[in-house]
């Protein structure tokens, strides 16, 4: 009787410990989640704050100059909800206006522009990674809490269920090709 007792309770703890375990993982990928989150979150600010700057300095023609502007415009003023969609309107944006090595090299002949043309590379080029940083953790999120025991228990509390975030985030060709060279 009591080898029976001290066994149910080895067992009860065992199993306390690994839900314990599970829900401090959990909790840990949701903290992970966040930052990358807010890594994604300044990134995709960083972008739209260079296009914004670059539209209003005068380098690039007026038509460009406005479809950049009213894109990283809508990207910076929009609410969660629609900010994907803002957020590939930016990319088609930038694509449209450096659709061709000759744009690049406009700005670049600019004063100031090889500075301008470097930002924007490395902004454009770092969305993609920061967008898959997140969508990779959020993804350890969603299987984690799909297992029965992560349900069953409760272990995940009222944490909302993380959505990825999807966007169209393939640069512009003239900056990629630009990005190679250096």
């Amino acid at each position: 009787m009591t080898a029976t007792l001290i066994w149910t309770l080895v067992v009860l703890v065992a199993i306390g410990l690994y839900l314990s375990w599970t829900a401090g993982r959990l909790d840990r990928l949701h903290s992970r989640i966040d930052a990358a989150r807010a890594a994604l979150d300044a990134q995709l600010l960083r972008r739209a704050s260079v296009a914004q700057e670059l539209a209003t300095s005068g380098v690039l023609d007026p038509a460009a100059s406005i479809v950049l502007y009213e894109a990283a415009h809508a990207a910076r003023q929009a609410e969660e909800d629609q900010r994907e969609v803002a957020e590939s309107e930016l990319s088609q944006a930038l694509r449209a206006v450096f659709a061709e090595p000759a744009q690049v090299e406009a700005v670049r002949a600019a004063p100031g522009g090889e500075e301008a043309a470097h930002e924007l590379t490395e902004a454009v080029r770092r969305v993609p990674m920061a967008r898959r940083f997140y969508n990779d953790g959020v993804g350890a999120v969603r299987r984690l809490r799909e297992h029965r025991k992560v349900r069953w228990f409760r272990l995940a509390g009222h944490a909302p269920f993380p959505m990825a975030f999807e966007m169209d985030d393939e640069p512009p060709t003239a900056l990629a090709d630009r990005a190679a060279q250096t």
